[in-house]
């Protein structure tokens, strides 16, 4: 199974939401992948957002009992892959761990590597809604969707071992 892992600073707005929105996707295209969040700069664990936890609230998706951590040198090296929000995350997690680069991104910078469109050209960095009101998060949420949406629809077209095998798994 697919290990993946979504980076961003503090853990409770934009990695948390990745994480929450992509599992539910994954759950709907009937596929399966260990999926994660952690942040670049967590100073202390708690909850996501509340404006985050509405957002998702609004799309069906419960984060209440999400809790940010922050990301380490094991968790890296356990993901098959690491998508972070910004640049200065993905340089944040090659500082820590140079060796993982070519398993390390934006998410922005994975999903649009082979796509030549509007969403690819423009700002490679997901945008921070943190102390924002909940628009922000809303927006921020649906720009993680459409990136997502991709990264789903990759895993499905490379075959990836993340297929649920047999009925009820």
């Amino acid at each position: 199974m697919k290990s993946i892992l979504f980076v961003c600073t503090g853990n409770t707005c934009r990695s948390s939401m990745a994480e929450a929105i992509f599992k539910d996707m994954l759950k709907k295209a009937g596929l399966e992948a260990e999926v994660s969040s952690a942040g670049t700069a967590v100073f202390y664990e708690g909850g996501a957002s509340e404006q985050a936890v509405e957002a998702m609230r609004e799309k069906g998706i419960d984060l209440s009992g999400h809790r940010s951590r922050p990301v380490g040198r094991k968790e890296l090296e356990r993901a098959d892959l690491v998508l972070t929000m910004t640049r200065a995350h993905k340089r944040a997690v090659l500082d820590m761990a140079p060796d993982l680069s070519d398993k390390v991104f934006t998410l922005k910078e994975y999903v649009c590597r082979e796509q030549e469109d509007e969403e690819c050209g423009g700002d490679p960095d997901i945008a921070d809604p943190f102390g924002r009101p909940v628009e922000y998060y809303r927006a921020c949420a649906e720009e993680l969707e459409r990136a997502l949406e991709r990264l789903v629809e990759m895993i499905k077209a490379e075959g990836l071992e993340t297929e649920k095998e047999g009925p009820g798994k």
